[in-house]
């Protein structure tokens, strides 16, 4: 591969991905541009970037997933190279081409690797090619509706209709019956229409009692690839994330190496470059391909928790055609060194089902310590608006097993303080704690079937009203501070009670 030094890197995305990326910038002497949106001119992303270039207004299809835009923004910010972070362009394979076309490194995969492993049709093909297990299911090009109600009957009933140019839960429906089939799979391809642009999905039989298992592999600019081991990411709603960890609790040494060499051998077909995911689903022992994410995940810190890696520094030094496997090989040894877990916070409000809760931030705490990393994209000060996914934060802690680790991240979910908003830290904390979590048997269905209402409300104690009434005094001498009134945390629930 040939090589090319980048000064400048633009970033195609925001939040708390645009600021992991710029961090990884910093501590390689590159310049960042930041690409954004009218919406996100008060976010930490914009005040950390060397430059920022607005490049439409809020609205997604006006800045983030608007290729011209973004290619042009990366030209006039004198970028050598664009870095899509996870979501938004980041698995297009046409924004790639793009990028190529326009003499821009693509920092991930070539277009050529997306369109055939970001592809969730494609890359089944390539799994089945490969003697790797699939669920049953229907690939086809036919999308008639009534033809795929047809094979969703003769598949029998639950099956899962999934969009077939991306993931992260949209375009997903879980179809239970032939009576609500064909509102379903019109609901999915509007969804996947909406979100990635193509209205093409693919149905599945429906696991109703599966662990989600991904595996991250990573392959560098001399060819070779390897698998940095195994994520659990099991806890989900709506088909969502929302808590990962590694490495999975529920993988024998054995299923451990079989599936990450199924993983390996899967990319290994296309000649693919830098990070990835594998995604499995196991269920009695037997594990079947899920799909391929052809980037970097929201996830990816507790991987690099569990090997001390830095997967974004390694996807810029393959960007610029470096090998990396030596340096990785140093760092991690390839072997698993503790456990790490990751909460994901949200602007919601667990106590209304999880609605999103907008509006200016007030104080914040992180509760720093031995073993836990927190990545964040706002500040005291910035808004959260409708506009985007509601998650302003990820919460990471690492120990020397899982126990601790469950018991270090229910420490931080206490002490850490958000003001302003409702946040998901008492739902969060109800999960950690649960039986089933700490035991490790949870599946995907565990969300559903132990949190599908909303949490009850809880009033505070006296010792967090005097706390309260503390910090409402320190804020209410600072200039252009939050109305404290107006965002009681008492209403707000900026912790588990």
């Amino acid at each position: 591969m040939k090589k090319n030094k980048i000064s400048t890197l633009a970033i195609a995305n925001r939040g708390e991905v645009a600021v992991r990326i710029i961090r990884a910038c910093q501590e390689m002497g590159i310049s960042t541009v930041l690409l954004h949106s009218e919406a996100d001119i008060k976010t930490r992303a914009y005040r950390l970037a060397d430059k920022t270039i607005c490049i439409g207004a809020a609205p997604t299809s006006e800045s983030y997933l608007n290729i011209e835009k973004n290619i042009d923004g990366a030209i006039a910010g004198g970028a050598q190279a664009v870095h899509p972070g996870f979501g938004f362009l980041s698995e297009n394979a046409d924004f790639a081409a793009a990028c190529e076309k326009a003499g821009l490194i693509f920092v991930g995969p070539t277009s050529h690797s997306i369109r055939t492993l970001g592809d969730k049709v494609s890359s089944k093909e390539i799994a089945m090619k490969n003697n790797i297990p699939l669920i049953p299911g229907y690939q086809g090009e036919n999308q008639n509706v009534n033809h795929l109600v047809s094979e969703a009957i003769q598949m029998g009933f639950p099956v899962i209709v999934k969009a077939a140019a991306g993931g992260g839960g949209r375009g997903m429906k879980v179809i239970t019956t032939a009576e609500e089939a064909v509102e379903l799979i019109e609901s999915a391809q509007r969804e996947a229409q909406a979100a990635f642009g193509s209205p093409k999905v693919f149905l599945e039989k429906y696991l109703n009692k599966a662990k989600h298992i991904e595996f991250q592999i990573f392959a560098d600019a001399s060819g070779q690839v390897r698998h940095l081991f195994d994520r659990e990411c099991s806890v989900q709603r709506r088909h969502q994330k929302i808590i990962e960890e590694a490495p999975s609790p529920s993988l024998s040494n054995e299923l451990r190496e079989q599936m990450g060499a199924a993983a390996v051998k899967l990319v290994s077909a296309v000649g693919y470059r830098g990070a990835g995911t594998v995604e499995f689903l196991l269920q009695d022992g037997k594990y079947y391909f899920l799909e391929m994410n052809t980037r970097l995940q929201v996830e990816h810190p507790v991987t690099e928790m569990i090997l001390n890696i830095d997967l974004v520094k390694a996807q810029i030094h393959t960007a610029q055609g470096d090998p990396v496997f030596s340096e990785l090989s140093k760092n991690a040894a390839q072997s698993i060194r503790g456990h790490s877990i990751e909460c994901r916070l949200y602007a919601e409000n667990p106590y209304l089902g999880g609605i999103p809760s907008t509006g200016l931030l007030g104080a914040m705490k992180w509760p720093e310590g031995f073993g836990r990393r927190f990545e964040y994209g706002f500040e005291e000060g910035d808004e959260v608006t409708p506009y985007y996914d509601s998650m302003i934060a990820k919460l990471i802690v690492w120990d020397e097993d899982r126990n601790k680790a469950i018991l270090k991240m229910l420490r931080v979910l206490k002490e850490t303080i958000l003001f302003g908003v409702y946040t998901n830290i008492p739902l969060l904390s109800q999960i950690i704690s649960h039986p089933e979590f700490v035991n490790g048997t949870m599946t995907t269905r565990f969300f559903d079937e132990n949190f599908s209402d909303p949490l009850k409300t809880v009033e505070p104690t006296n010792e967090d009203k005097m706390f309260f009434d503390h910090v409402t005094r320190q804020l209410s001498v600072k200039e252009n501070s939050v109305n404290c009134v107006e965002h009681n945390p008492w209403f707000g629930h900026w912790r588990n009670s």
